[in-house]
């Protein structure tokens, strides 16, 4: 099975346009460019959901002890504590992303595109 999925080019099965593959795409030159504008967009993505979970949690919150409801309360306080343990997370990687940058001098999150 291995030898089966070594031999798919991805390039060629992901189109971007009718005339274009992403493999003849500039900014997709390399896997490494891919997976640093990849991660660009993930730490973006991070940060709406991030926030739109805050405020979910916090509106939760803010129900529940309005209603007199504790499991309302208690639910939006779970969310609220899961957006914070995820931020952490992701700063986490981002703060290993740049140690790994200063260390290899590879610029992950900054590639030079040609």
């Amino acid at each position: 099975m291995n030898t089966l999925l070594t031999k798919v080019d991805i390039g060629k099965e992901w189109i971007l346009n009718p005339t274009q593959s992403i493999n003849q795409a500039p900014q997709f030159s390399s896997p490494g460019t891919f997976i640093s504008i990849l991660l660009k967009n993930v730490y973006v993505l991070a940060g709406i959901l991030l926030f739109v979970l805050l405020i979910f949690g916090g509106f939760s919150i803010i129900m529940g002890a309005g209603q007199g409801d504790a499991k309302k309360a208690g639910q939006g306080k779970k969310v609220a504590t899961a957006a914070a343990v995820g931020f952490l997370i992701i700063f986490a990687s981002y703060w290993i992303i740049q140690v790994i940058q200063v260390i290899t001098g590879f610029k992950i999150l900054n590639p030079t595109i040609p």
